[in-house]
């Protein structure tokens, strides 16, 4: 009943004392532990598309709009790293016309990360993870242009998982070993966990301190299983594009309460 009655209020009527506890949040975070490393499955996309009648591009489109804000959220706190979920090896058996919106999408992005004088004011190099062989030449180039004019920025790092999957990685990883193996470059007593890290797809990327899945799903989805061992998990409900700086903060804000023993 009492929703129902606030659902008829306007929301203006509710934003200044939104503004205010995003505010206070915000501080209350800065004071705290921030995370070096924050990873997010940004799900929810097509659902959120589809609530308000809408074709799965235009959520995926209002998806890469939010994270032009989360990119801003974690400048503003100083977390160094952020990687995402853009688009997984599985995500290649939806229908033809979402993978050809969504590649051009990905093209038209890499493309405006050259020419953006965000990035390059704030020293934000950008890696793209995943089985790039898989992706059409001309988002291939796209993205290999993005690395290459961000490659010696070191302020800030921007990893999108595409064409990517966990288990992909790590085969692809343990091919690499065994052929140097092979070749003598290394001995298989050499082999250990951080000697796997260098074979990865990012090598020596540090193991992400927290991980967000948006869109009410509770599942990891193969992403990052090496990287994600003892990183803190936050699943949230809320769709990808109406995902909001508060839920942001409120999630770093639990990674502040939390006891991390890494197995100790």
């Amino acid at each position: 009943m009492i929703y129902r009655l606030l659902s008829h209020i306007p929301h203006i009527v509710f934003k200044p004392a939104y503004d205010f506890y995003e505010r206070y949040l915000f501080e209350r975070v800065k004071s705290g532990e921030i995370p070096k490393h924050v990873a997010i499955i940004m799900d929810g996309n097509r659902r959120w598309a589809r609530r308000i009648e809408k074709p799965p591009w235009y959520g995926h489109l209002f998806g890469s709009r939010k994270l032009e804000e989360i990119l801003e959220w974690c400048r503003e706190l100083g977390i160094r790293t952020l990687t995402v979920y853009a688009f997984s090896t599985e995500n290649f058996r939806r229908r033809r016309e979402e993978v050809e919106a969504l590649m051009n999408l990905f093209e038209k992005k890499f493309k405006e990360v050259v020419r953006d004088e965000r990035v390059h004011k704030y020293g934000i190099r950008v890696n793209v993870l995943g089985r790039k062989e898989l992706l059409p030449e001309n988002v291939r180039k796209a993205a290999e242009e993005a690395e290459r004019a961000t490659r010696k920025y070191t302020n800030y790092t921007l990893n999108i998982a595409l064409a990517y999957g966990g288990r992909s990685e790590i085969a692809d990883a343990v091919r690499d070993i065994v052929r140097d193996a092979l070749a003598g470059k290394i001995r298989p007593e050499d082999i250990d966990e951080e000697l796997i890290k260098n074979y990865l797809y990012y090598p020596n990327m540090p193991d992400p301190d927290i991980v967000i899945r948006t869109g009410g799903e509770v599942r990891i989805s193969n992403f990052l299983l090496y990287q994600i061992a003892y990183s803190e998990l936050f699943f949230v409900d809320v769709y990808f594009p109406e995902f909001r700086k508060i839920d942001f903060l409120r999630i770093i804000r639990e990674f502040q309460r939390r006891q991390r023993r890494f197995g100790r």
